[in-house]
């Protein structure tokens, strides 16, 4: 283990954010060494904690493993008590991490501004459906609705059948945590030089827009709508999921025409990579139902490893479709340690995903697990803002914490 401290040590992060998106942000904050104090209502918290697979200890298992490395606090945002001791915090932190709709935390006297007046040099988060601004800003939503909403949805599907979920109902929060984290940084950076702190403002629809090619240029240009197109990619063949003579599927990425050529040898048909209707990649696309063709049938005369095997050795890349069984099985998962297993008071061994990036001198570390409603309000209370234990006892007697 290095000896150089963590990348964001000595970083306070106030979290009063829920479910994914903002808290995903968090979650990257706290991997690299912030100190996240994850803010939650008083008897209740996050709904998260409640969200998606139950265990024994009372928290489920998108909780213990997406809240891990936080500080869990109580505290009643909207109580005037809650209020005082909230912008206590403020003074005392560098990042505000928050999900609210629009104009809610304004109405609690507690938006930027109000920060800022406690903390010239605060950094606060701020995602919603639609943003701070603009005609939809004050609507409700979800991931869900981002990826209808940006476009993604739309493409996800076969051809003339209902659109469907693009993999994950939650793509776009942990897109819009990773776009966070991003702007987080940047903003201390620039608070670094300056003393001055801002908001990093995020759509979740945005996160997702950002990312999708050139849908945008070309419409722009040429009119052209992307339609839904199953397995397959835009502008390029073979690029798709092949079935093989196993029964299990493999993704193909055939992304040029010097690699079609090696794919046409490994195929035993080198004359294909000629072949004036194959030859280019525009050929391709226009005669792409002849091409999955080509290629299905000759997927289909081998098992899975083996069209893999054979890819491979021609250089072309291909891979199994993997459920969560094989990823447990892989060798690569092995090595790169991204299956970590963890042991915990209350949850007792559980796998998690390893936190990312790999830093070679920083690492990410792991403390624990999303912890139990409130742990550490005597750490931070105590501690940090100097009240006494009497005091707690009555603020939690009043539901402030």
């Amino acid at each position: 283990m290095s000896a150089l401290p963590q990348p964001l040590a000595g970083i306070r992060v106030l979290e009063i954010a829920t479910f994914i998106a903002a808290p995903f942000c968090g979650s990257v904050l706290a991997d690299f060494g912030a100190e996240v104090i994850k803010v939650e209502q008083p008897g209740e918290g996050d709904p998260l904690r409640r969200f998606g697979t139950p265990t024994e200890c009372g928290d489920t298992l998108v909780w213990l493993s997406e809240a891990r490395n936080k500080k869990c606090v109580t505290l009643d945002l909207r109580t005037p008590e809650g209020n005082r001791l909230f912008r206590s915090l403020v003074a005392r932190s560098d990042v505000v991490l928050e999900n609210f709709r629009p104009g809610t935390l304004e109405r609690w006297e507690l938006g930027f501004e109000d920060l800022r007046a406690v903390n010239p040099g605060i950094i606060m988060l701020r995602v919603s459906a639609y943003g701070q601004t603009g005609p939809a800003s004050p609507k409700p939503g979800f991931a869900r609705i981002a990826h209808a909403f940006s476009g993604l949805a739309y493409l996800a599907g076969e051809p003339g059948r209902v659109p469907v979920v693009p993999g994950s109902t939650s793509l776009a929060d942990y897109m819009s945590g990773l776009w966070g984290a991003l702007g987080v940084l940047m903003a201390l950076r620039v608070r670094e030089k300056s003393g001055i702190g801002q908001v990093v403002d995020i759509g979740l629809y945005e996160s997702v827009f950002r990312i999708l090619d050139e849908m945008v240029p070309a419409y722009a240009k040429n009119g052209f709508v992307r339609e839904r197109m199953g397995a397959d990619t835009v502008n390029v063949v073979p690029h798709s999921h092949y079935l093989c003579g196993d029964g299990r599927f493999v993704a193909l990425a055939c992304s040029s025409d010097k690699m079609w050529r090696r794919f046409a040898e490994l195929m035993g048909r080198p004359a294909l990579g000629d072949d004036p209707r194959y030859a280019t990649a525009v050929a391709r696309d226009r005669h792409r139902d002849d091409v999955n063709a080509i290629v299905a049938a000759w997927t289909g005369q081998y098992p899975s490893h083996e069209v893999i095997a054979r890819c491979e050795a021609g250089d072309v890349p291909c891979g199994h479709l993997y459920s969560v069984a094989d990823i447990f099985e892989d060798p690569q998962y092995k090595a790169r340690e991204n299956l970590q297993t963890v042991s915990d008071p209350r949850a007792g061994e559980l796998v998690i995903p390893a936190s990312i990036p790999r830093l070679s001198e920083t690492p990410p570390r792991f403390t624990h697990l999303g912890a139990s409603l409130g742990a550490h309000n005597e750490d931070v209370y105590g501690s940090l803002l100097g009240i006494a234990a009497g005091e707690l006892d009555r603020l939690r007697a009043e539901k402030v914490i």
